[in-house]
């Protein structure tokens, strides 16, 4: 019985080990991928707060506008 045993128990731990580096390989990935997201994210973020102060700026200057044309149509 333990002739059979050992074997097995030598292939079982063989076996752990491939899939253990195989698991060892997948996170390394993954992390790349998060780190890249990431990276797309902040980029994303900062694209999103320009367009905001685009916007913003677009507003007051529209704002600036309609008051000279509302301050010229009660001059005259």
């Amino acid at each position: 019985m333990l002739e059979n045993t050992l074997p097995q128990l030598e292939q079982l731990i063989e076996q752990i080990i491939e899939k253990n580096t195989l698991l060892k390989s997948q996170v390394a990935t993954l992390e790349q991928q998060k780190s890249l997201l990431a990276d797309e994210n902040e980029m994303l973020q900062l694209e999103v707060l320009e367009s905001e102060e685009k916007q913003k700026q677009t507003s007051n200057a529209v704002t600036s506008i309609l008051d000279k044309l509302q301050s010229v149509e009660e001059l005259s």
